[in-house]
């Protein structure tokens, strides 16, 4: 058999459905469940019928968790946590709504790709202080979160602002059709555009191989602190697109934007499917997992429920999945 024929029958059994079922189904479980939701959701609307805009309507409200949970993601599959990702996002919020006032769309299109540079040196400075003094991730990004939550603050102490209208159009207008919410399209560009090609290529593998085991990942010749500020790197990149969505979706900014997507993100990374203990996972199921968690809350308030008690499900959530995953590795390790 030659090179290419290898290759080409090792593809084919990569895309065999036990196959796939069995290194995806994590991923493909969540996206039922969103599947479950959305039809929870349809029924609770009864007798109004479901709509393009109620479609719309819970895209726009996922739409920052989304960005803020696969930022959340790459960190996690590199072994790290992120505690300050909600203010990061309040930032580039903040940040975004004060720039873009009154400007053209054009010049806004700008400012949005400063901000996205922006994120990226906030995540390279919280994963180079990980690095360089070797606290622990999630007493680090603990403190920074104060620090980049003054930083909000003092770019913005009450809500306000504004953005072009064309510009709100790319998280709360559609794409072609009514039926193809523009948000959603952005999230599938920035998976294709920027993870993808991170996530086959080296810098994808060093960040899964890190997570896995660090010292094998040195001895295979990984620069392991080079990767784990790469993965807070991009992490960064994924909370500016957060708050950039937040300022598409609601036309303004707030330094308190980001209050509950901290946790949310770590509930999305946990449901999504991957692992805490770092190096499994992907960012697919974590997004999937953000729609879920933005539905219950919706669903409880079409049915006349305390919607804080969605806060209780979560948990329940996070504490059903983490002892499933938790019992999967023991099986494993027997």
């Amino acid at each position: 058999m030659t090179t290419v024929e290898g290759a080409t029958a090792g593809r084919r059994r990569a895309l065999e459905p036990r196959r796939v079922a069995t290194r995806h189904g994590w991923t493909i479980g969540v996206y039922v469940l969103l599947l479950l939701l959305l039809i929870a959701y349809i029924w609770a609307l009864a007798p109004v019928t479901f709509t393009s805009f109620d479609l719309k309507t819970i895209v726009i409200g996922a739409l920052p968790l989304a960005f803020a949970a696969m930022a959340q993601a790459v960190i996690v599959i590199s072994g790290g946590i992120d505690l300050s990702l909600g203010v990061m996002v309040a930032v580039i919020n903040v940040s975004a709504a004060s720039l873009m006032e009154n400007q053209s769309f054009a010049t806004s299109l700008l400012i949005a790709f400063g901000l996205m540079l922006l994120g990226v040196v906030i995540g390279t400075i919280n994963g180079g202080l990980i690095v360089l003094t070797g606290v622990p991730d999630i007493v680090v990004t603990l403190a920074m979160s104060f620090v980049w939550g003054g930083v909000a603050l003092l770019i913005m102490r009450t809500p306000g602002g504004g953005s072009p209208l064309e510009y709100q159009a790319l998280g709360t207008g559609v794409f072609g059709i009514e039926w193809i919410p523009a948000g959603a399209v952005i999230i599938a560009l920035v998976l294709a555009l920027v993870w993808l090609p991170i996530r086959w290529r080296r810098p994808g593998f060093a960040i899964y191989a890190v997570g896995s085991n660090r010292d094998r990942a040195y001895l295979s010749g990984v620069n392991v602190a080079t990767t784990r500020v790469l993965a807070y790197s991009i992490g960064g990149f994924f909370a500016a697109m957060g708050g950039l969505a937040a300022t598409a979706t609601t036309g303004i900014g707030t330094p308190y934007a980001g209050t509950f997507i901290t946790l949310n993100s770590v509930a999305a990374v946990v449901l999504g499917g991957v692992s805490l203990a770092g190096g499994k996972g992907g960012v697919v199921g974590p997004v999937a997992a953000a729609f879920c968690l933005t539905l219950v809350p919706s669903i409880m308030v079409f049915q006349g429920i305390d919607p804080n008690y969605g806060q209780v499900i979560q948990g329940a959530l996070i504490v059903i999945v983490v002892m499933i995953g938790g019992l999967v590795l023991l099986r494993e390790r027997r």
